[in-house]
């Protein structure tokens, strides 16, 4: 049926499902129909090879071989190697993202009516779902019926995510080209720039603001300072300094909430041990990047678990102290 639709121009993407997720910040997710999700991986297969032989080496967010972590090591050793930092990110990213001058940017790379009319039905349906998390601002040229042009990506299609790259593509290599910053990443809408000139980094700043306006994008200015590279440089959820790292007071924050909020639903027969260790595994996962034994012994020490009985359910939900009924501590959650 799906590939029918697609083969005869009829396919039509189905309603979002949204919800809002509160960690690190409120943000608005757009879940498509599991049919839709299916043609956005098909499409990202066929595509994303193409254009990411395009990309910067130094863009980490969302690519095979890539991640957080490993932008976090690059930022790391950019700091090792100079004096000074300009960090910066932008207002409301995915809600701002501009359909027009996305599309120009795929149609440039992409000659095939048929994947050029797949991905204006996906824009399409993605126009008005972030129209409130955006407040519009209005760029050099613009008339009063810039109001109306289609901007905004769902934040939870996979399409999305990748387009985002596209999108700030030709930004990359103006930062690489014409700036001349050989010492530069950037994670979606976070980057960061490395110099051992404080007054080139101040004005590349001026340069940013004004390329990003071209693409109808706007930079947080005030938060957009030259730091020493010996003091600490907030990134991507830690605190980086040129010989170590440390995890960002909110994280450790919300972890315990949450890991509070999970105890007493494992005590209460809501989730297994299994379903608790694995929330906990994924935290420490990402956090072991940084230094964070200490903190992680801290927090599993002061929030001991007391063993519940094994339900009928939860046989093979095995744990070495599972007989007893007392307090059970985890040395490898450290």
């Amino acid at each position: 049926m799906l590939q029918r639709e697609l083969r005869d121009f009829s396919y039509r993407p189905g309603d979002y499902h949204h919800f809002y997720i509160f960690e690190p910040k409120q943000r608005k997710i757009s879940a498509a129909p599991f049919r839709d999700r299916v043609v956005h991986h098909a499409l990202c297969n066929l595509i994303e090879p193409i254009f990411d032989r395009r990309f910067i080496a130094r863009s980490y967010a969302n690519r095979i071989g890539k991640g957080t972590h490993a932008a976090v090591d690059c930022l790391q050793v950019f700091s090792q190697q100079h004096t000074y930092c300009l960090r910066m990110d932008i207002v409301k990213h995915f809600p701002s993202l501009d359909h027009a001058i996305l599309r120009d940017e795929l149609a440039s790379v992409i000659h095939d009516e048929g994947l050029l009319w797949l991905i204006d039905r996906i824009l399409e349906s993605g126009e008005k779902v972030l129209a409130d998390e955006y407040t519009m601002r209005y760029f050099p040229g613009d008339d009063l019926f810039a109001v109306n042009r289609p901007r905004g990506l769902p934040i939870g299609n996979l399409t999305s995510q990748f387009w985002s790259n596209v999108y700030m593509n030709p930004f990359d290599w103006f930062i690489k080209r014409e700036l001349g910053c050989s010492s530069y990443l950037r994670y979606v809408d976070d980057f960061a720039l490395f110099s051992d000139d404080k007054a080139q980094l101040w004005h590349w700043k001026q340069a940013i603001i004004e390329r990003l306006a071209r693409l109808r994008l706007t930079a947080h200015e005030r938060e957009a300072q030259v730091i020493p590279c010996d003091k600490s440089i907030p990134w991507l959820g830690f605190v980086v300094y040129p010989t170590h790292r440390r995890l960002k007071r909110r994280n450790a924050v919300n972890f315990t909430r949450r890991f509070r909020h999970n105890i007493t639903r494992y005590l209460d027969g809501d989730i297994s041990f299994a379903e608790l260790d694995a929330s906990v595994a994924r935290w420490i996962n990402h956090v072991r990047y940084a230094d964070t034994w200490g903190l992680r012994r801290r927090i599993f020490n002061q929030h001991p678990i007391r063993i519940r009985p094994v339900r009928a359910d939860e046989a093979k939900d095995t744990l070495p102290q599972r007989k007893g009924r007392g307090l059970w501590r985890n040395k490898k959650w450290w």
